[in-house]
């Protein structure tokens, strides 16, 4: 008996260390799964109070100065073209000749009438002073010698006529007629255009709300101007270089477009080179002089809510995060100009967005461009060169 007696007592003592055991590691397992995570690491930008030079991109159409569609004037056979297709003309310069025999004719036969007209109211008016002749008779010839007289001026006018000329100074495009052809007057084909080329117009199309702030600024003295105190532009060419020269923006050539609500913003460029040609796109630049104390925040710490409202999550006191609402101005490369929501010092978060919370706490680490890394990989390479144990 005594010997079972210690057999249960020695069970109970075992049954007692399984059962404190299995208790220890499900307070253990209980414990570990309520203890909090970690904080989460995130990379941060410090936004800084800097001067930004502050330019608005507009993309914009070429146009000529001045465009001239050449149009014969009286009726005809071309018999010759007297300019090189692609040419500088100067304004008056004859481009081409129409058969002028007929209307050579004409004001021959119209002077000749005027000179008989003449001859007869010149006899008439010592008779009529005379009463030789009634007075109905001289009044008669002196409308027929008037009537003759307009008669040679139109005649005149029509043998001009036959040498058809530039209107404008410019460069003229390619003949749309050839010699041998019948031309009418006033006909709705033209023979050629002539185009001023220099200065030249650029036409961007934005909303009213862009040219209402260009009006401000250019009100406050916020535009960059010359010295006759006009807007200044420049210009980035179809290949991405830039244009030489300098212009200036006209706020009075703008037209309100009544189905979209957009204006036309017209600025006038030098084009002594010929670079720029009618039909060609081109993006405006306007300068808008140097903005100070600026807020710089990049592109991929801003987002937008529901409301499309931008927002960035800041990395406040105590290392917890906030949810800032801002206003931004308008991007400038990979950054967002900000108005409001951000001050100088303000840590964004860029990177490990989709793990940080507003209000729960991070590890914050300055954001390194994968530029950066690149440059600083070689530079610690060649420091570790040559060193041996």
């Amino acid at each position: 008996m005594p010997a079972v007696r210690d057999v249960c007592r020695s069970g109970a003592v075992w049954r007692s260390v399984v059962v404190g055991a299995a208790a220890l590691i499900s307070a253990c397992g209980h414990h570990a799964a309520h203890a909090p995570p970690p904080p989460t690491k995130v990379s941060v930008v410090t936004v800084r109070a800097q001067q930004v030079p502050i330019t608005t991109e507009l993309p914009g159409r070429v146009t000529a100065l001045r465009t001239a569609d050449v149009r014969p004037q009286v009726n005809g056979i071309i018999l010759k073209r007297l300019f090189v297709e692609g040419g500088e003309v100067k304004a008056g310069q004859q481009l081409y000749q129409i058969d002028a025999a007929p209307y050579r004719a004409a004001y021959q036969s119209a002077v000749a009438g005027e000179a008989s007209s003449r001859a007869l109211a010149e006899r008439y008016k010592p008779l009529a002073e005379a009463n030789a002749v009634s007075k109905q008779d001289y009044d008669n010839a002196v409308a027929a010698q008037l009537q003759a007289q307009a008669a040679v001026e139109t005649a005149r006018i029509n043998l001009v006529y036959t040498k058809v000329l530039s209107p404008i100074t410019g460069r003229i495009g390619r003949s749309l007629i050839t010699e041998g052809a019948l031309v009418t007057a006033n006909q709705a084909a033209e023979l050629a255009t002539v185009q001023q080329l220099d200065p030249m117009y650029v036409d961007v199309t934005q909303p009213t709300t862009t040219l209402l702030r260009l009006k401000r600024e250019a009100a406050a003295g916020q535009l960059k101007q010359n010295g006759a105190g006009q807007t200044q532009v420049r210009l980035k060419l179809e290949d991405g270089s830039d244009y030489p020269h300098t212009g200036t923006l006209e706020f009075s050539e703008v037209t309100v477009d009544l189905t979209t609500g957009s204006v036309t913003l017209r600025a006038l460029m030098p084009n002594p080179e010929r670079l720029l040609l009618p039909g060609m796109f081109v993006r405006e630049q306007i300068e808008e002089g140097v903005r100070q104390g600026a807020v710089l925040a990049p592109q991929q710490g801003i987002s937008h809510d529901q409301k499309g409202q931008p927002t960035a999550l800041v990395v406040g006191p105590n290392d917890v995060v906030e949810l800032r609402m801002l206003q931004t101005d308008r991007a400038l490369g990979d950054q967002w100009l900000v108005s409001s929501g951000l001050s100088p010092g303000d840590r964004v978060i860029v990177e490990g967005i989709q793990f940080a919370k507003p209000g729960s706490k991070v590890v914050p680490e300055e954001y390194r461009a994968a530029t950066e890394e690149k440059k600083a990989a070689p530079q610690a390479a060649s420091g570790t060169a040559g060193v041996t144990d």
